[in-house]
């Protein structure tokens, strides 16, 4: 379905093109307060807006909605801010090709446990002793199911709930990106329970796709901005605003 269109009078035709909030997915998306009242932030909002600076025919809708990725995926959207690229997603949404984020995924492990990782192998070597947690419907699953040979555990459904299960000695690591664990870690009250890790174990970058449906005009709008976005050296201040 082609994004709703707006017509206030020909020379400010506004296109409404509808998102929607990822749960459990900072910095993209962070619970704020705003004029005294629950809101929406985070890196996606702050593209969005700054896309909408840039090319005022465009206006995201919906941002303000808090959905997980699978509903979010499902539809009816037109624009979804900040996601890996695979084969699957690839089939259902146009990936703009310049990412938007770049992003490194880290081990977390309990404070008290004394384990090094230097590679991959390392876990192997673990077996069942090696269980790494991640989360339900995250991409980051495939990249691990790839990799072959890992004990891989994508049953929670938020960070807070993988930090919980690490405590209980349900997993012996929870993968996640960075920026955004620290975050997790430090909002979950656990900072002197659960260390990270130094070893960067993969590097990605994440992306906006959009609705194959969307009005080829609008879908151009989109890409033209971004990619300005990425020429004046915005997006990089943006994803520095939200680096830890």
């Amino acid at each position: 379905m082609a994004s709703l269109l707006f017509f206030a009078g020909p020379a400010s035709a506004q296109s409404l093109i509808r998102t929607a909030a990822q749960e459990a997915s900072a910095p993209k998306f962070i619970a704020i307060v705003q004029d005294g009242k629950p809101a929406v932030g985070g890196i996606c909002i702050d593209i969005m807006r700054a896309i909408e600076a840039v090319e005022p025919g465009i206006k995201f809708v919906g941002d303000q909605k808090w959905l997980p990725l699978v509903r979010i995926m499902a539809g009816p959207v037109d624009a979804i801010c900040g996601v890996l690229h695979t084969k699957e997603r690839a089939l259902l949404y146009d990936y703009i090709d310049t990412p938007i984020i770049s992003v490194n995924y880290l081990l977390a492990v309990r404070a008290d446990d004394d384990i090094q990782v230097s590679s991959w192998d390392d876990i192997r070597k673990l077996g069942k002793d090696g269980i790494i947690l991640s989360m339900h419907n995250y991409a980051i699953n495939e990249r691990l199911k790839n990799l072959g040979g890992l004990q891989v555990d994508s049953s929670a459904v938020s960070s807070r709930s993988n930090l919980n299960k690490l405590l209980a000695r349900r997993g012996r690591f929870y993968c996640h990106r960075s920026p955004g664990i620290a975050a997790e870690i430090r909002q979950a009250g656990l900072e002197g329970q659960i260390r990270l890790l130094p070893k960067v174990m993969l590097k990605d970058e994440l992306y906006m796709i959009l609705s194959k449906t969307l009005a080829v005009e609008d879908a151009k709008k989109i890409r033209a901005a971004i990619t300005l976005l990425e020429r004046q050296g915005t997006l990089t201040k943006l994803f520095e605003k939200y680096q830890e």
